[in-house]
């Protein structure tokens, strides 16, 4: 069995500047509006990074008790929300989530796509997704379909950047949220990382002064026409660093 990293959702306050970041200094370009995250009282809008997406979250009113509004008030603003995988083999994953007692805080089981997104307090870190595509020849390429980035993403892919390669959870106890999410995607770890098909895991203590939470993504891009870009837009925070939606990005 494998388990790729398909998808990092990041949650925000208002879209507009965050869409704006990510398109004037990473170069990605909107592939898909999903209105069916309306019923969760959001809206959002997905970015390709090759074969991977970026999804951008917001609560459609910040004074209501949502999931989405209580994530950005525990964690003090915009930030890292969600690392979504895909698996090729979906029943073990949900065997052995059920196995540990893991709550499954949302769900949807289709001809063509099935998910499970899991609870945050029970695993530490971010909320994880496992999820799969069945049912097409190819629902299991890396750049195959993808039902949460719509039926046609592959012509909003650019090419500043071009994968996702690691993301990175800052933690209360590093050891134990590695731990905990190693016996849940059933894959032994390296050292404080947990290797996916396509990209890394990684697990450190909390340093930033925010509480525990997804804290930074590593992406492969064009180095210099990324800095270029958030040199004039204020997003550079280190020698070849972005930060957008309060998320570190390390480019690689």
């Amino acid at each position: 069995m494998w388990l790729r990293l398909r998808q990092i959702a990041l949650v925000a306050t208002e879209l507009a500047p965050v869409q704006d970041d990510l398109e004037s200094v990473l170069g990605l370009k909107v592939c898909y509006i999903d209105p069916g995250v309306g019923r969760f009282g959001l809206h959002n809008a997905l970015f390709p990074v090759g074969s991977q997406f970026i999804e951008v979250v917001v609560p459609n009113d910040l004074s209501e008790s949502t999931a989405g509004s209580r994530y950005i008030e525990r964690r003090g603003g915009d930030g890292g929300y969600m690392v979504i995988t895909q698996c090729d083999e979906h029943a073990p994953r949900r065997a052995q989530v059920e196995e540990l007692g893991i709550r499954i805080v949302n769900q949807h089981s289709g001809e063509q796509y099935i998910n499970m997104q899991l609870h945050p307090k029970d695993t530490g870190g971010s909320f994880f997704e496992i999820d799969s595509m069945v049912n097409s020849v190819d629902a299991n390429d890396p750049d195959g379909p993808w039902a949460p980035a719509g039926p046609d993403w592959k012509p909003a892919v650019t090419d500043r950047c071009t994968a996702i390669t690691a993301a990175t959870m800052q933690c209360d106890d590093p050891a134990k949220v590695a731990d905990r999410w190693s016996e849940i995607a059933q894959i032994p770890l390296d050292g404080s990382t947990m290797p996916l098909d396509n990209a890394v895991l990684k697990f450190v203590p909390c340093s930033d002064g925010r509480p525990e939470g997804l804290s930074e993504l590593d992406i492969r891009a064009d180095t210099d026409a990324v800095v270029a870009a958030a040199e004039a837009t204020g997003c550079r925070t280190g020698e070849a660093q972005v930060t957008i939606c309060g998320v570190r990005l390390n480019l690689v």
